[in-house]
């Protein structure tokens, strides 16, 4: 029987950023979901605070030279790899001089938000995936971690979903209790950048205040399953998770998580199956 594909795409991983909850979780959960015998790829930001050097990490030539035009401007790609031989990872960055290399991840130096993070979530979404159809691997799942990674749901259900790379693909989103980088709404313009890139006024109408909690309820809207990963997480987002229509996972210990996880993959694309 083939081995089910789950891409895991996230905000953080550690050894490549300081330790966080989502950080740790993208880092165990794939080798975890490998382990019990799912074939995974992982994807993450090419941060400027991640030291090339001693991760080792090298360009991909041949994914790399592709260009992203978010709000009517050209964006190049570049995709770098690295490895977590410990734990047999093999970890692609989506990377782009003028989003990812500055030396702070979501915040400035003084703490406040970048204000252009969600065209960089807008980028990075769009990078993984053309990446991942480049690479001719088509995800049985994706499961998101952290803000970064919110706009998946919606490229997959509305602009990729004729695409026959990803027309069976499943959308996972992790909630964490996690606003760093999202204190503030994202720019006034989002839902007109959003209806340049070709969606129409069922997800724009969503997200005319582009707050955390607006945006996450646009990814759990269009996601096939959602996981409450913070023990706690505040109200707000309680509700969305407590609103959502979709599979949904509690939240897990450690100790449960990786076997709960692989199990609710399963029942994601079984669901999916049933459903055609």
């Amino acid at each position: 029987m083939e081995k089910k594909r789950i891409l895991f795409v996230s905000q953080e991983i550690y050894p490549f950023l300081a330790k966080t909850e989502i950080s740790h979780n993208a880092r165990k959960l794939p080798q975890g979901t490998q382990e019990n015998g799912k074939e995974i790829r992982v994807f993450t930001p090419r941060f400027g605070s991640i030291n090339e050097r001693r991760h080792q990490l090298h360009e991909v030539i041949r994914l790399s030279g592709m260009n992203i035009i978010i709000d009517d401007n050209d964006h190049p790609l570049i995709i770098k790899v690295a490895s977590i031989p410990a734990a047999r990872l093999q970890v692609y960055f989506i990377d782009n001089d003028e989003f990812f290399k500055r030396k702070t991840n979501v915040t400035d130096d003084k703490g406040a938000d970048f204000t252009d993070n969600d065209e960089r979530s807008m980028f990075f979404c769009r990078g993984v995936l053309e990446t991942v159809k480049k690479l001719g691997w088509k995800p049985d799942v994706i499961h998101c971690h952290g803000w970064m990674t919110s706009l998946m749901s919606l490229y997959i259900k509305k602009i990729y979903n004729k695409d026959p790379h990803f027309a069976d693909t499943k959308v996972v989103y992790s909630i964490y209790d996690d606003k760093e980088g999202f204190e503030s709404p994202w720019d006034e313009r989002f839902h007109e950048k959003l209806k340049f890139d070709g969606f129409d006024e069922e997800v724009t109408n969503l997200v005319k205040t582009p707050t955390l909690d607006a945006i996450t309820k646009a990814a759990v809207t269009f996601s096939d399953g959602v996981i409450q990963s913070s023990e706690v997480i505040q109200p707000e987002l309680q509700k969305v998770y407590d609103d959502a229509t979709c599979l949904k996972l509690n939240y897990l210990p450690e100790e449960h998580l990786t076997k709960g996880l692989s199990e609710f993959f399963d029942k994601v694309i079984e669901e999916g199956i049933l459903i055609q």
